[in-house]
């Protein structure tokens, strides 16, 4: 079986929720999920078990936490090309965290990313549980399409 990493930063938990949905995304596509905060990500060697990492951060002041930067420096020094990888997060006004993390997984890693970055004003909103599943669910189709 597929496994799927979902690996957040979060300053206030709806990024950390917005994972939780897409791992029910993932798991109802036929994958396993692990969810995971960039924090307890210390070694490159925790990456190899995955055939799709995903990585999600808010938007804060027009960045990407800090500690997500930490997480793509680490992804960097790990062989990801060709994997399946995606990008999502919660932003207040913006939302340039999620395009910046794809496009480092897209351009840098090279890796295989599904269609575009992933974002939600927050976990609340209406229809946000359907929608973070389907983005797993789409994550899952393309790692169907390409192992």
């Amino acid at each position: 079986m597929e496994k799927v990493l979902i690996a957040y930063a979060s300053r206030t938990g709806n990024t950390r929720q917005i994972a939780e949905y897409i791992a029910e995304g993932i798991r109802i596509g036929g994958a396993e999920a692990a969810v995971k905060d960039v924090k307890d990500i210390k070694k490159v060697e925790e990456l190899e078990d995955y055939s799709a990492v995903i990585v999600g951060s808010p938007t804060y002041h027009g960045e990407m936490l800090q500690s997500a930067k930490t997480f793509l420096f680490l992804m960097e020094k790990a062989n990801l090309k060709d994997k399946v990888g995606g990008a999502f997060g919660s932003y207040g006004w913006s939302g340039e965290a999620q395009d910046r993390i794809y496009n480092t997984m897209r351009n840098i890693f090279e890796m295989n990313v599904s269609g575009g970055a992933f974002r939600l004003k927050s976990p609340e909103v209406k229809g946000a549980v359907k929608v973070s599943q389907d983005y797993g669910r789409t994550i899952v189709k393309k790692l169907k399409r390409y192992s």
